[in-house]
């Protein structure tokens, strides 16, 4: 039995959606465990598009069981919302094959503008939220003041929490002159689908020390990528919660020899949506190539996303400080047809060769990429099965960046579709 843990390696939008539902095949049961609805998932099975962002990717698939951790905060609506239209495509939820930890932290709306008021009066300074409300949701939960799942069981205590998170909340939002929440309101707006939330809930960690006792296959799912980590990511144009592979423990409840393997999604080159450093950033004429082909777009925000060359160095990092075991390689049949193909190999800062990210966000801004530069091949990858089948030159590309950051890769995606997938070891296989 093997428990897997799947991470984006660079800055999101690698992919994860197809592989977790690629291995969602052989899994029994499906965990996230942190991030909110502003992650986006994109799932294309038999033709049909899924596009999750809070729900697991493990729920479109049957006798899977879907769990959302105590480490993800819950927009109550927004999950109502994406169950109906997941629902309406004709996915069967119901508390059987979907379960949310009674733990998880809910995001309010006050919440969604605060997110909007912070970003709008940063100016040239902003982020790039989302606009969701996750970092704010966040605040609250390290400021013990938040509203969790478990908190709509009793109107008393509902009660009592929503006086002290609105004491906050309200106080900021006087000083801004914004409209004052009434308490009586909105606990009667939670209260009202507080029944339809509340038959999903569960104490997860003992759900899933259920099933590992059992033997079960448990996947768990992540968000966001490792580069947009709070502690690890390009801070602070990053995500609130901790998205690196060691956070599965700690948002779903279950201790960390529990994780067996971490693969890494990682993709053929680099994108990021958004604001923030990105070395490796084309604004040129192959950067819109590969962004058009590549159909580069925020699938929770519809935002252009950013496209650059493979940068190895960010993933030979993400693979230390993720505990990565093996990479799956998504979207090389975008690079089909460039005349030459650039990677990442180090950076140069002040002068000077280094051969990692430094942590200020001022390095990080001026620094400038060392390329090693490959042939690359004019025909196409898309349908291709076996590794040996692929261009020579594909071959050589793949080798050197396996070799560059020192993880093996496990898969090489080749379409948006499920089964366009070359499989050289399977996490959950291997002893």
């Amino acid at each position: 039995m093997k428990n897997v843990v799947v991470v984006g390696s660079q800055w999101g939008d690698e992919g994860k959606g197809k592989i977790v539902d690629w291995l969602s095949s052989e899994a029994d049961v499906v965990v996230r465990f942190q991030g909110g609805h502003n992650a986006g998932h994109t799932l294309v099975i038999e033709g049909k598009t899924y596009k999750l962002r809070l729900l697991p990717s493990g729920i479109v698939r049957k006798n899977k069981i879907s769990i959302i951790g105590n480490g993800v905060v819950v927009d109550p609506w927004a999950l109502l919302e994406e169950i109906e239209e997941i629902k309406s495509k004709g996915v069967e939820v119901t508390p059987k094959n979907l379960i949310i930890s009674d733990a998880a932290n809910l995001i309010l709306p006050f919440h969604r503008e605060m997110d909007e008021i912070r970003e709008d009066a940063a100016g040239k300074a902003k982020i790039g939220t989302t606009r969701r409300g996750i970092g704010p949701a966040y605040e609250d939960k390290v400021g013990r003041r938040a509203i969790r799942v478990m908190d709509l069981v009793s109107e008393k205590n509902l009660d009592n929490r929503l006086e002290t998170v609105l004491m906050h909340h309200n106080t900021i939002r006087k000083g801004l002159g914004k409209k004052i929440y009434n308490k009586d309101e909105l606990k009667k707006d939670l209260l009202k689908i507080a029944p339809k939330i509340l038959k999903y809930s569960q104490p997860v960690w003992k759900k899933i020390d259920e099933f590992i006792s059992k033997g079960k296959k448990i996947l768990f799912e992540g968000a966001q990528g490792v580069l947009l980590d709070v502690d690890h990511g390009t801070y602070p144009f990053v995500t609130s919660s901790n998205t690196v592979a060691a956070s599965a423990a700690i948002g779903s409840g279950c201790g960390p020899n529990s994780i067996n393997y971490v693969l890494g999604i990682t993709k053929a080159y680099t994108t990021r949506v958004g604001e923030g450093p990105f070395p490796t950033e084309l604004k040129d004429k192959t950067g819109e190539e590969i962004g058009t082909k590549g159909n580069e777009f925020g699938t929770v925000t519809s935002r252009k996303r950013r496209c650059g060359w493979f940068d190895g160095v960010l993933v030979r990092q993400t693979i230390k400080i993720s505990g990565i075991n093996g990479i799956a390689l998504t979207k090389l049949d975008v690079l089909d047809g460039l005349d030459e193909i650039k990677v990442c190999i180090a950076y140069e800062l002040d002068e000077k060769k280094i051969d990692y990210l430094p942590a200020a966000v001022e390095d990080q801004m001026k620094i400038k990429p060392i390329y090693k530069i490959f042939k690359g091949w004019k025909s196409s990858t898309k349908g291709i099965k076996k590794f040996d089948d692929l261009p020579n030159n594909a071959k050589i590309y793949i080798n050197a960046v396996e070799e560059f950051v020192g993880a093996k890769i496990a898969s090489i995606s080749i379409s948006p579709e499920r089964n366009d997938t070359i499989l050289i070891e399977s996490p959950f296989d291997l002893k």
